[in-house]
Formats: C-alpha cells, sequence, structure tokens
C-alpha cells in the first residue's frame, strides 16, 4: 500500500484519517500501530472501530489483559503487546490464530512480533510534532 500522510489537528479529524485507512487497506485486515505513549494509538483503533460498528464505550486499551475482542460488523481483535518480552510469549497466547483469521485485527506496539505478521499488514506510525497535532504515516 502507498504511504500517507495526514495531519490531525483535533480528534474531530480522526474520522476521515480512520475512512482513508480502510479505504486504502483493501483486503488487509491486520494493523499494527507504533508511536511514543499518548500518541493516539488507542484513540485511532478507537475510531475505525466505530466505523466498523463497535460502540466507542467498549474499546479500550487491553494493556493487562493483551488482547481484546469486540464485536461490530465483523469480530475484531485488538492487541496491546507492550508487556511482552519475547516472541514466544506471543505464540503461547495463539498469536498466529488471531493474525490468520481473516478478522480485523489492530496490534499496540508490534515490534515483537514483526518475524510472524502476514505479507499484506498495514503499517502506521504515529508521531507527534507538536503538543497538539498527531501526525499518522501508513
Amino acid at each position: 500500500m502507498e504511504s500517507s500522510f495526514n495531519k490531525i489537528i483535533s480528534e474531530k479529524d480522526l474520522p476521515q484519517v480512520a475512512r482513508t485507512l480502510l479505504e486504502r487497506a483493501g483486503q488487509s485486515r491486520v494493523f499494527t500501530l507504533s508511536g511514543d505513549l499518548g500518541a493516539g494509538k488507542t484513540t485511532l483503533i478507537r475510531t475505525v472501530c466505530s466505523l466498523l460498528g463497535v460502540p466507542a464505550s467498549e474499546i479500550n486499551s487491553p494493556t493487562y489483559g493483551l488482547v481484546n475482542e469486540y464485536v461490530g460488523d465483523t469480530k475484531i481483535y485488538h492487541l496491546d503487546l507492550y508487556r511482552l518480552n519475547r516472541l514466544e510469549e506471543a505464540l503461547d497466547i495463539g498469536i498466529e490464530d488471531i493474525l490468520y483469521s481473516g478478522y480485523f485485527c489492530f496490534i499496540e506496539w508490534p515490534e515483537l512480533i514483526e518475524p510472524v505478521l502476514p505479507d499484506d499488514t498495514v503499517t502506521i506510525k504515529l508521531e507527534i510534532p507538536q503538543e497538539t497535532t498527531r501526525k499518522t504515516i501508513f
């Protein structure tokens, strides 16, 4: 997928960024999100999941549980791998079954599992160029 740069001035811009992301992803269902703490990874996932039929109030970071499962128009997996230290830990929680399930899968802190990601994974990097601005690169 070709790169796209979107400057987000406020949260009201997120729905358009989320729509663009889903349009450009085509048939891809696995999305990785990288960026510093507070860059907006969970907020962007919340917006995309809302577009896919999940109430925003049901979407939160799975930091302690590692995996959240939502049901909207389809099943959606939301993973936060920040606390994992080794690829084997991800394999133990069934990461490959999730990645290759055919359902949408949004992964925060994906660096550890890069060796097992599908070839068509959409990579998203969030940056904080200014205190009130976020930049997405996908």
